[in-house]
């Protein structure tokens, strides 16, 4: 690992993982997480899960009735030192979140936060090509509340983690030579809730898939980036889920395939949670298969007990190719600095010339 990761100065990341590796779910013990929309759907599959291993969990969602109720269930049926504790909040509301993130630290048994999931998401109607009375002297503007919380919601969450998460008491910056345990469990570590929609178009659906291409792209600037604060960043990329976020209308659409299960989100989720040593690493999450990877490293479907087979719903998008990517990029940065660099200081002062002329309009 310590090869892989000097290779890799600039990134912090940890090397593609092996998912057929068991991980101890236990080592969310008495960790502090908050997590945004976690009423319902996989959000309240991760609330159960984490505090069912003795975790904290705060959840932050707008559905008070679902919400509320959750935690009382949990709290009303646990047997573990786990507890979970509703907040209302609204994603898209600034104040709404800083005051969650303030509550979670009041309600941590040792005052601070361990992980943060960035979790809320809605999809629906699209309205983006349904431009009506556009004409009209002053159209009322778009409703594009599924880019507000898919986006600028998931930015506001970021925003507070970078600041809450490198107070968190006890911890340490992240490694990939981190010792998880359910004794020694203090953390710094944002879970980003991306899409397959991160990865490629969904048909009618350009606010949702823009907003989770911005995820990706937010993700990827934060592994670069978060380690001046010590946080660690991952990404999940759920497909279809079924859950109630997947309409009607998508059901017939999909129909003939297969939906993901709710389960299977939980599990990778709580890999990442649970391990301290994964950093800057996505996983896609969707139907569960029997599938054997080629030489190439294609996927192929198989049948049950084929050689050299495994049955998973979890996939690494981009293992390899994200390290091409970020190679490319490196590149063409040293290319532009060879360019700075023979154009020498005299290039500079030419420039700056030209920049303080175009401020006075010369040149426009």
């Amino acid at each position: 690992m310590e090869d892989y990761q000097a290779e890799k100065p600039n990134v912090l990341q940890s090397p593609p993982l092996d998912i057929t590796v068991p991980y101890d779910a236990a080592w969310v013990n008495h960790k502090v997480i908050l997590i945004t929309g976690g009423a319902s759907g996989f959000g309240a599959g991760f609330v159960r899960q984490w505090t069912k291993h003795g975790a904290t969990v705060v959840v932050g969602d707008v559905n008070v009735q679902k919400g509320d109720a959750l935690c009382r269930e949990i709290n009303g049926a646990s047997q573990s030192s786990g507890k979970a504790h509703f907040v209302h909040c609204d994603v898209t509301d600034w104040q709404s979140q800083v005051n969650l993130f303030k509550e979670a630290v009041k309600l941590s048994p040792h005052g601070g936060i361990d992980c943060v999931a960035a979790n809320a998401g809605i999809a629906g109607n699209d309205v983006l090509q349904q431009g009506v009375n556009l004409d009209a002297a002053e159209p009322p503007p778009p409703d594009f509340k599924i880019m507000d919380v898919n986006l600028t919601g998931v930015l506001y969450t970021t925003h507070l983690a970078c600041f809450w998460l490198p107070k968190n008491p006890g911890s340490s910056p992240c490694s990939i030579d981190a010792k998880p345990s359910a004794s020694s469990p203090r953390d710094r570590h944002l879970l980003l809730l991306g899409s397959v929609a991160s990865l490629g178009p969904i048909t009618v659906q350009p606010q949702y898939c823009a907003a989770k291409h911005a995820v990706l792209g937010l993700f990827r600037t934060l592994r670069v980036t978060s380690g001046l604060q010590g946080i660690r960043v991952n990404l999940l990329c759920p497909y279809f889920i079924d859950t109630p976020i997947v309409t009607t209308g998508a059901r017939f659409v999909l129909a003939g395939g297969a939906l993901g299960k709710v389960e299977d989100v939980v599990d990778a989720g709580t890999r990442f949670v649970s391990d301290s040593r994964i950093l800057g690493r996505a996983l896609v999450v969707g139907p569960k298969v029997h599938v054997r990877q080629k030489e190439s490293g294609e996927w192929e479907l198989v049948t049950p007990g084929a050689p050299n087979s495994i049955e998973t719903a979890v996939f690494e998008p981009y293992a390899d190719d994200w390290e091409d990517q970020d190679q490319w990029n490196r590149t063409f940065v040293k290319l532009l600095n060879m360019v700075q660099a023979g154009r020498g200081w005299m290039g500079w002062a030419q420039d700056i010339v030209k920049a303080t002329l175009y401020s006075f309009g010369v040149g426009r």
